[in-house]
């Protein structure tokens, strides 16, 4: 119910107030009933029809959803919450009554970014929180997979890396590999590995304004190589050394995004994950790339779409790959990489 109402507040950009009242340690006795009786009996003279009223741990923690609510000020919430606390003082005794904890919870939820656990809260995200844990199988499995991978990939490419590395440090100043701050799962920040294609101390004013036109769906595409195709992204950038343009061309700079892969800030397969200024124009619903997927080096986008679609294109294949992830869906993607890579459609 709770994933449901917010893909509603995504669509009807109208928040919903999670409320949750905490009985206790979840002890199965006569007494303890009879409390959650009496609580769930003061609710129903506390909401509305529209509300829903759920376990949200059974017999333990109830949790209320006040939809589509106006939210201008904390005077709404503190309403809320003297209201229903005056019906519960009525039913239960003083030692019943301070037992009780109440939490309130609004989505969309305000991404702390500062927070370097999660930005993200999660009592807001029961059903991805399940969801994983059903899948412990699957995703030991796929870790596995990246660690072989990205240990192989790093011995195999170790030439690779050694000519790309003398190619940038001769040819301009700065050094070899390019340390960015990312966003990766469920909004949490890390430090993202690339070879550096662009000269150093740039400035990235206009790749900002240009990358929050495309998330707003205002971004016209660009001309690439004069296939007149052109690609949502900023063409013959002045900021791109002669040799990151073979680098990006060909997508070597991506190789040292394996350390992050052996790090487990990313998967070999997953959405790419985006600067801490893309999410902050982030609509609602953009978040969930974030949210349901670990970020990867390549994707569902990387293959079929890359910069030939449009942003919410990508973020639906993103959401596609999450839904229906599998090693046989990764093993798939990895081995239509390196087509993608060769032919160079929707890079530059």
């Amino acid at each position: 119910m709770i994933s449901l109402e917010r893909k509603r507040s995504e669509r009807s950009q109208r928040p919903f107030v999670l409320l949750l009242i905490d009985s206790g340690p979840n002890v199965h006795t006569d007494k303890q009933g009879r409390v959650l009786l009496d609580m769930l009996s003061a609710l129903q003279g506390a909401t509305r029809e529209t509300d829903v009223t759920g376990w949200y741990a059974t017999n333990s923690v109830v949790g209320v959803m006040f939809t589509e609510i106006v939210l201008d000020n904390n005077a709404v919430l503190s309403t809320i919450l003297s209201r229903i606390g005056e019906l519960m003082r009525d039913r239960l005794d003083t030692e019943q009554f301070s037992r009780i904890k109440f939490s309130f919870h609004v989505f969309p939820d305000d991404w702390d970014s500062q927070n370097p656990a999660r930005p993200s809260n999660p009592t807001l995200y029961p059903d991805l929180e399940r969801r994983q844990d059903s899948n412990r199988v699957g995703r030991v499995s796929k870790r596995m997979i990246d660690i072989l991978g990205s240990l192989s990939l790093l011995a195999l490419l170790s030439p690779v890396f050694l000519v790309a590395a003398a190619a940038i440090k001769l040819t301009s100043r700065g050094p070899v590999l390019f340390r960015q701050k990312r966003i990766g799962e469920h909004g949490t920040p890390f430090t993202f590995f690339k070879f550096r294609s662009m000269y150093a101390n740039n400035d990235s004013r206009e790749h900002e304004e240009y990358v929050r036109r495309l998330i707003g769906g205002q971004a016209e595409k660009k001309s690439a190589g004069g296939n007149g195709a052109g690609v949502f992204k900023l063409t013959n950038d002045p900021r791109i050394t002669p040799v990151g343009r073979i680098l990006r061309r060909s997508s070597m700079d991506e190789l040292p995004q394996l350390i992050n892969v052996l790090r487990g800030e990313m998967s070999l397969v997953g959405p790419r994950p985006p600067l801490p200024y893309e999410v902050e124009a982030y609509a609602t619903w953009h978040r969930r790339r974030l949210l349901e997927a670990k970020p990867g080096i390549t994707g569902l986008w990387q293959v079929y779409g890359r910069s030939r679609v449009e942003f919410d294109d990508m973020v639906r294949l993103d959401l596609r790959y999450a839904r229906d992830c599998s090693p046989l869906l990764d093993l798939k993607i990895l081995l239509q990489t390196p087509k993608a890579v060769i032919s160079g459609d929707g890079a530059c």
